[in-house]
């Protein structure tokens, strides 16, 4: 069996990346690290951030003891198999190291990177992009051994134990692997939604106070909230992300894996073989992204025109290295007949693509919409917030219009006309294609809050301007790459979301029920209205404890300003530790209600309204989530360059009353792209795999049979 062979690439390509990840690791930690200025800076940073995760960890190890207690006791009653416990574990074990590896690493970087800039543009870039690559790796790498293990467990154990009944032994593996999304998607909500949380409120309670009430420069040592500012972005913007992309990754592979099964029904083609092609494509996207990372360099010219062609470089080669390699992978794994199948993986990864160049557009300060947010600021905070909400509003258009294109062109090229169950396998591959560079998309994604932190770290450390001016350079960059890899998150995530409704669908199917999904069906549209709701006030809940949370950092920085003698003329120092230790509580006693909500959604609408609902609320929730999050993510990035572009001298500079107008456009852009909208995409994800999981228990005790 040819195919079957190929899946030995899975672990190899994860090992791979992992040994890559670890050289490069290694070759930041030989870096230049400053002087003691800027080491004590960077200690103070990774301490604070250290102690958050610590404390995040043992809160989120609670909630992950009692599920893991529930879903033992449906196991033992027979709702579940005796594996999807412990698949949940390790998937949210392993999608919160990822996080914490890279957040590691990019505390140890962000001097290095500050000390790089002190050299050129290009030696920063490099040190703060490679921080990033190790994120990306470690992701990819951890996601695939993780896959890989499981599989090969569990192939060995059907081999030698009895298949659950009314199965076969194909379906139970890729059955119970998609169980363990659950606890990736449960792990990465809590590390998006309480990072989030904690960066925002200390983001926007030290630009409200520091640049616009006192004054005082971004990242000015004076500020009480600059170190946890500093921390908020490597818990957030870096661990929190780490986990969020890393349930998206494996959460792309194991859906398409469980319909690869209902794929190869009637087909002729043994089972395996579709559950090769995702798998192995994951370890070719491995390679094509180490390949990429050596082609991002940058000339000495501090403009983003040139930032983004160096990145564009890294990303355009994988994604055509991976374009190149899945033709004879599908060809030979599936042969001739499922051409169609490689059509659908282009289709993914050329939407990735575009999607990425509409979120340059709508995000950069180098193009029309972003510059108009700037123009607006000339005319106060209003005008700032109403033209960014409108920036963001237009920018849906594009990039809903391009995954509608690709799942029409992954479904049909794949023989949906013909089989609906090959189509819908189409879409999900089409998925697994746009993320199969995840680990240079990330690693363009990641460097920016590295870039960020070493701009911070250069501004308290008293570097020349030379060197701010480098490090803002890559920090623009890096708020424009944050949009495109959320773009890229939310977009396989739609494309997945429609995966895991498939996937929903065929757990009844195997439990012995058929969905009735008429649109005019009551249950279903009373579903469709609720999941339409549910990221509307899932978003309101994240906004609001950001508002909470940062309302608690203001008041605390300015009872500092007000009762530290001599801190506005800098000859005493600010208690950073006190705004640290109120961010880190405010954010862990906040990210519980919303993350419950995703958690409880789909139970208690399958238990009081019916099944058919539950995939009325998946479907609404999809629509919803996928446009709302591409409008949050875009109008935060783009009234972030926005404020950037002022700074650099236009309509007047810092200080200036457009600035301050723009400061105030960005504290609302702040939770909008950091917070809530990048935690859409795994509410939609976590419903589905919560779905998944309790199909047999909400069908078995729904009030409405």
């Amino acid at each position: 069996m040819a195919g079957f062979d190929l899946l030995v690439l899975a672990p190899v390509g994860s090992i791979t990346a992992l040994l890559f990840a670890a050289y490069l690791a290694f070759s930041i930690m030989k870096k230049d690290q400053g002087n003691d200025r800027m080491k004590e800076i960077a200690l103070a940073v990774r301490t604070g951030a250290k102690a958050y995760l610590k404390r995040q960890y043992l809160g989120v190890s609670i909630f992950f003891a009692v599920v893991f207690c529930v879903l033992l006791f449906l196991a033992l009653k027979g709702y579940l198999v005796i594996f999807v416990p412990f698949a949940f574990l390790t998937g949210g074990l392993f999608s919160g190291l990822s996080g914490f590896i890279g957040m590691s690493i990019a505390t140890q970087a962000s001097n290095r990177t500050a000390a790089g800039a002190m050299k050129s543009l290009n030696s920063g870039l490099r040190v703060a992009f490679s921080s990033g690559a190790v994120m990306g790796l470690t992701v990819v790498g951890l996601g695939l051994l993780d896959l890989s293990i499981w599989y090969y467990f569990l192939d060995w154990y059907y081999s030698t134990h009895a298949i659950p009944v009314g199965t076969d032994k194909i379906t139970a593996i890729t059955s119970t692997m998609l169980c363990f999304g659950m606890g990736a998607s449960s792990q990465a909500l809590f590390a998006r939604v309480g990072g989030g949380i904690f960066t925002k409120a200390a983001d926007v309670g030290a630009d409200l106070v520091g640049k616009v009430e006192a004054g005082i420069p971004e990242d000015d040592p004076r500020n009480p909230a600059v170190i946890a500012d500093n921390v908020g972005d490597n818990v957030g913007d870096v661990a929190g992300m780490g986990a969020d992309l890393y349930e998206s990754y494996v959460g792309s592979i194991v859906a398409t894996s469980a319909l690869g099964v209902a794929a190869s029904l009637g087909s002729g083609i043994d089972g395996v073989k579709f559950v090769t092609v995702p798998m192995v494509m994951a370890a070719v996207g491995v390679v094509a992204s180490i390949i990429g990372t050596f082609f991002v360099k940058s000339r000495e010219e501090a403009s983003q025109k040139v930032l983004l062609a160096a990145l564009r470089k890294g990303v355009f080669s994988s994604s055509l290295l991976v374009a190149i390699i899945s033709f004879p992978l599908v060809i030979y794994t599936l042969g001739m007949s499922y051409i169609g199948v490689y059509y659908s993986v282009l289709a993914g990864l050329f939407a990735g693509v575009l999607i990425g160049l509409v979120t340059e557009y709508y995000t950069s300060s180098g193009f029309p919409p972003t510059r108009s947010i700037a123009d607006s600021a000339t005319t106060g905070p209003a005008t700032v917030i109403i033209s960014g909400l409108a920036v963001g509003m237009m920018s849906t258009a594009l990039p809903v219009i391009i995954v509608c294109l690709a799942i029409l062109a992954s479904y049909f090229l794949s023989g949906g006309a013909n089989n609906f169950n090959a189509g819908l396998y189409g879409v999900a591959i089409s998925a697994v294609g746009m993320l199969s560079t995840l680990g240079i998309t990330l690693a363009t994604d990641a460097y920016g809050p590295v870039a960020d932190n070493a701009g911070g770290n250069a501004e308290m450390s008293h570097l020349p301007p030379e060197v701010r001016k480098r490090t803002d350079a890559l920090d623009a960059l890096g708020n424009t790459t944050a949009a495109t890899g959320k773009g890229f998150a939310i977009g396989s995530a739609a494309l997945t979301a429609l995966a895991l409704i498939a996937a929903y669908r065929d757990q009844l199917v195997l439990s012995g029920k058929e969905l009735k999904l008429n649109l005019l069906e009551p249950t279903l549209l009373v579903g469709l209205f609720l999941g339409g709701m549910l990221p509307f006030l899932f978003c309101s809940m994240t906004m609001r404890a950001v508002g909470r949370a940062a309302g608690k950092i203001v008041v605390e920085v300015r009872r500092q300003f007000k009762e530290i003698k001599g801190l506005m003329e800098g000859k005493a120092k600010p208690d950073y530790a006190r705004c640290v230790t109120i961010a880190t509580a405010a954010a862990q006693k906040e990210m519980i209600m919303p993350s419950l909500l995703a958690i409880t959604a789909p139970i208690a609408v399958g238990l009081l309204v019916g099944i058919e609902a539950v995939a009325g609320l998946l479907t609404g929730a999809t629509v919803t989530g996928f446009v709302l999050a591409i409008m949050m993510a875009n109008s935060g990035g783009a009234w972030d360059n926005a404020k950037k572009y002022i700074e650099e001298g236009n309509h007047g500079g810092k200080g200036s009353p457009a600035h301050k107008a723009a400061v105030s456009g960005d504290t609302v852009g702040d939770p909008f792209k950091d917070t809530s909208g990048p935690s859409l995409n795994i509410l939609i994800k976590l419903m589905s795999m919560v779905s998944i999981v309790f199909a047999s228990f909400i069908m078995a005790h729904t009030l409405v049979k």
